[in-house]
């Protein structure tokens, strides 16, 4: 798909929950604002250089504290998780599209659109929960909460947090009204939180699903689809790093996707970026991964990990 208007580049730029909210923050709507308002500084950069721009995010956090928020109701009044993240895309969506609409004075047309994605029902992700949601917590607590709540838990780092599944994307239906608001040159926010879990039924029809899709790959799935230039999967981490958490750690500029699968990389953190780098990469495209305050340096190839199927020079 070739950018309208002249504008060099596509973008699938895909936000990370702590860039969004820093581990160990209150959950309240002034601090996720403020720190949108730093990512839609970001992101302001792409636009103004030029390049079209579609705004993918997540939403580990912000969907545990809806469920926790439901589990106050009867167990049969509970809103299920693809409710949760429909109401978190809308939530997000709403702070990214207002403060970019802002740091860009109005002159940008900026659109949320509530992005379903269809998984596989026979996903053995189902069986085996491993996507982190909502706040952490001591491991004597989450025991405590999982057993009340029926919750599968896991050690995330120094902490414990509530684990869903996690199936794999292989669909996004809502492309054709994507393409049709990338054509008018709108900024597109969408797939949040990996978009809305949802499968196809025999009859074609679809209902959603109890799970959290992870939000790099709905990411590559979605550059790939709409076929974009880049796909920059923007985090709290400057680059992936070699030898990550051990003394002799250095980042890494460039890497081909048969480097990144080689690489030993944390499963719950920057292993889904590379992974999803690396898919997306051998498409043709590249990917970049680091900063989210370094956007456009990443895009331009002056910051972070470049992730291509051929090296290329920085300018």
């Amino acid at each position: 798909m070739s950018p309208p208007w002249g504008l060099e580049m596509l973008v699938v730029a895909a936000v990370g929950g702590n860039a969004l909210l820093q581990r160990g923050q209150p959950l309240t709507a002034e601090m996720q604002r403020a720190n949108v308002r730093t990512a839609a500084q970001a992101l302001a950069q792409i636009v103004r250089a030029g390049h079209q721009l579609i705004i993918t995010h997540g939403n580990g956090p912000q969907v545990g504290l809806l469920a926790l928020q439901g589990a106050a109701y009867k167990p049969d009044e509970a809103y299920p998780l693809d409710v949760l993240g429909a109401e978190t895309e809308g939530m997000i969506g709403y702070l990214i599209e207002q403060e970019l609409e802002n740091t860009l004075g109005h002159d940008h047309a900026v659109a949320t659109l509530l992005t379903q994605v269809i998984v596989d029902p026979n996903d053995p992700a189902f069986h085996t929960p491993t996507k982190f949601v909502g706040p952490v917590y001591t491991k004597a607590e989450a025991e405590t909460r999982a057993k009340s709540a029926g919750w599968s838990i896991a050690q995330d780092g120094d902490h414990w947090r509530r684990v869903v599944p996690s199936p794999a994307p292989i669909e996004i239906p809502d492309m054709r009204v994507l393409r049709l608001l990338l054509d008018q040159g709108v900024i597109v926010i969408c797939a949040g939180g990996g978009g809305i879990p949802v499968v196809r039924r025999a009859d074609g029809s679809m209902i959603g699903v109890e799970a959290v899709i992870d939000k790099d790959a709905a990411s590559a799935l979605l550059a790939a689809d709409i076929g974009a230039d880049a796909l920059l999967l923007l985090t709290d981490v400057d680059a992936v790093y070699q030898d990550f958490g051990s003394s002799a750690a250095m980042p890494i500029s460039h890497l081909t996707p048969d480097q990144g699968r080689a690489l030993a990389m944390p499963k719950g953190s920057m292993g889904p970026k590379v992974s999803a780098a690396c898919g997306f990469a051998e498409l043709g495209g590249f990917a970049g991964i680091g900063r989210l305050a370094d956007a456009l340096a990443i895009l331009e190839g002056t910051a972070g990990t470049r992730v291509a199927s051929q090296r290329r020079e920085k300018p």
